[in-house]
């Protein structure tokens, strides 16, 4: 593994786990349905950071459920966050419209 693809993962597990430790935060601190799902939604983010750094490091091997060619743990982490970032956004969206 090259210095730089090191210093890539470091990076994404370094400031990954800083996001992810200000999300819990916040989640002790609200209950609102929104800011929930963004807690969530980077949880699972950082999740697929740490799953992918210990199969770059050979550690692990998240290609084991296959459809069609697809692994669906990696489809889900990489599309699991997005979904519920959109979900919290409209969350907010219909909550301001309703006003």
């Amino acid at each position: 593994m090259s210095s730089d693809s090191m210093i890539f993962i470091l990076s994404r597990l370094s400031f990954g786990a800083i996001a992810t430790f200000l999300s819990i935060m916040v989640w002790s601190k609200t209950r609102d349905a929104a800011w929930m799902l963004i807690v969530i939604g980077t949880i699972i983010a950082y999740g697929e950071v740490v799953f992918t750094a210990l199969e770059s490091f050979g550690l692990a091997s998240i290609d084991v459920f296959n459809v069609w060619g697809v692994s669906l743990i990696r489809l889900l982490f990489t599309n699991l966050p997005t979904l519920l970032y959109s979900a919290a956004f409209l969350v907010v969206i219909i909550r301001r419209s309703m006003r």
